[in-house]
């Protein structure tokens, strides 16, 4: 449906994440200065209405979506899960690549994890739902599966995630123009958002 738009939400800071170790099925929570990106997040999105708030059974996007003020209206979606690193979870990439020089997610399955394809076929799944929903529909998720969401959302391979950086605890909207698909907004800044309406 052309009036789509998807509001990714990638969640806030995590200790894991600001040490770049890949975090997909372990379930940690978010730092203290996380939990203050993710109110933020909130009043960047103050008023905003969604006709269906979609959220990762993870703690991390969960604690994002209740402090940024959705947890009421979310379900919890299983297809928002992390890419599942297997035998990387837990480790940075600066370390994998002492073992496969020159590894990174976009071009090595990790061993005992998920393809790029099968992350895109969750996505592709999510899309499809957000479609039936219509209107905006925001994703509150992880970082490397809503990069292949964009790139999915674009029509191109899911190894096309790559291109596009997503900090933690921003935000970005995908939607039309004319009957194209497209980038409306890209990695947000909300702190800026904030300051900009208040």
């Amino acid at each position: 449906m052309i009036g789509t738009r998807l509001w990714l939400l990638r969640h806030a800071e995590t200790e894991w994440s600001q040490t770049g170790k890949h975090t997909s099925f372990t379930d940690i929570g978010l730092t203290s200065h996380g939990e203050e990106m993710a109110k933020l997040l909130g009043r960047s999105l103050a008023g905003k209405n969604f006709s269906l708030v979609l959220v990762s059974p993870r703690e991390r996007a969960h604690r994002t979506c209740e402090l940024a003020g959705f947890a009421s209206q979310a379900e919890t979606c299983n297809d928002l899960c992390e890419w599942n690193y297997g035998k990387y979870e837990g480790r940075t990439t600066p370390e994998i690549r002492k073992e496969v020089p020159g590894w990174t997610i976009w071009n090595g399955q990790p061993p005992g994890g998920e393809s790029a394809a099968d992350v895109q076929a969750r996505c592709h799944r999510v899309i499809d739902r957000a479609k039936e929903a219509g209107g905006d529909v925001a994703l509150f998720a992880h970082g490397h599966v809503l990069r292949v969401m964009a790139a999915t959302w674009l029509g191109l391979q899911p190894e096309e995630g790559r291109c596009f950086t997503l900090g933690t605890g921003t935000y970005c909207v995908l939607g039309y123009e004319h009957e194209y698909t497209t980038t409306l907004v890209w990695n947000q800044n909300v702190q800026a958002v904030v300051e900009a309406i208040e």
